[in-house]
């Protein structure tokens, strides 16, 4: 008669020794948000625990418990004062995330300093990208971009990281940095960014919901993952170093086929509406919220992310 196999059993010492994936500081990259002005620091409402920081002191000082912390990468996005058609304050010398890059060059040189672009925060009507007769037009849009990037580097960006899922935007950003003699910055591209209705507490964050329409578009339905796969792949094929899936936890079975398929780092974007809901849940007493928001974190990497952006990240790291 066979004997059943025995399943191994071990000591809480034993089990961290062998368990497969880990979560580290170094895996972390925490969001930001620089909105223009001065002496500003407002709790966000639907992102509780994160604010809107003027690139003053204000940033300065959230920026000295980052750095405390361990965590070593922050992803600025820029909340203007003045929007236009075209987005021009994302190009500006004193846009709020130029002015924020300056700042923080000088105070925190070693911090790794990675900037969204993308124009929805910056545009009259909030879209992602330039706008003909109510319609978003691609080719026009990816100049625009291109400068937008530049710009941030000209100031101190360490990497950019296109989101507005435009054709062609990583293409045209390499070109732009190259012809610049900007050819060491990396390019973390949104690859596989959906159309999503997690975004909600964000778009308040960055005040840049759309006027007209929704950004179905340009970025890509749930229900597909082979989808995600290309555009992974063409992504990759015009420069991009880093390839992101967002949101993360819905598609952690896209990032998965995606560590099968490429040799680039993957970055998996926890964005604002799986912060909040597991935050608030928290609040709410239904859930112990730092303990799911491990085990969230460990899914993703276990599914083969290689950096996690989280809203928890300065939690998590003060935990580590």
């Amino acid at each position: 008669m066979r004997k059943r196999p025995r399943r191994l059993r071990y000591d809480e010492n034993l089990r961290d020794m062998v368990q497969e994936h880990s979560v580290s500081v170094d895996d972390l990259i925490y969001p930001m948000f620089v909105k223009q002005g001065s002496d500003i620091k407002e709790e966000i409402p639907s992102l509780p625990g994160n604010y809107h920081l003027s690139p003053d002191e204000r940033l300065l000082d959230e920026v000295e418990e980052v750095v405390e912390s361990g965590l070593k990468s922050v992803l600025l996005f820029g909340i203007p004062e003045n929007r236009d058609k075209t987005g021009s304050m994302s190009r500006d010398e004193q846009g709020p995330v130029q002015k924020a890059l300056r700042l923080l060059n000088d105070e925190y040189p070693d911090l790794h300093l990675i900037t969204d672009v993308c124009l929805c925060a910056y545009t009259s009507h909030g879209h992602c990208g330039i706008v003909e007769d109510g319609k978003i037009k691609n080719d026009e849009t990816l100049p625009y971009l291109a400068d937008m990037a530049l710009s941030h580097v000209e100031n101190g960006a360490d990497m950019v990281a296109p989101s507005d899922m435009m054709d062609g935007r990583v293409k045209a950003i390499r070109k732009k940095l190259d012809e610049e003699d900007y050819h060491d910055i990396p390019i973390m591209s949104y690859s596989a960014k959906y159309a999503s209705a997690f975004y909600g507490p964000f778009r308040d964050a960055c005040e840049s919901s759309p006027d007209f329409g929704d950004r179905r578009s340009h970025q890509m339905n749930h229900p597909n993952a082979r989808a995600a796969v290309r555009e992974s792949m063409l992504d990759i094929e015009e420069g991009a170093d880093i390839i992101m899936v967002k949101p993360a936890l819905s598609y952690l079975d896209v990032i998965y086929r995606l560590r099968k398929e490429v040799n680039v780092p993957i970055a998996a974007y926890s964005v604002s509406g799986e912060y909040s809901l597991i935050k608030n849940g928290g609040e709410a007493g239904l859930i112990d919220s730092n303990e799911l928001f491990l085990e969230v974190m460990d899914s993703i990497k276990r599914a083969g992310a290689d950096l996690i952006i989280t809203y928890y990240a300065l939690e998590l790291a003060q935990e580590l």
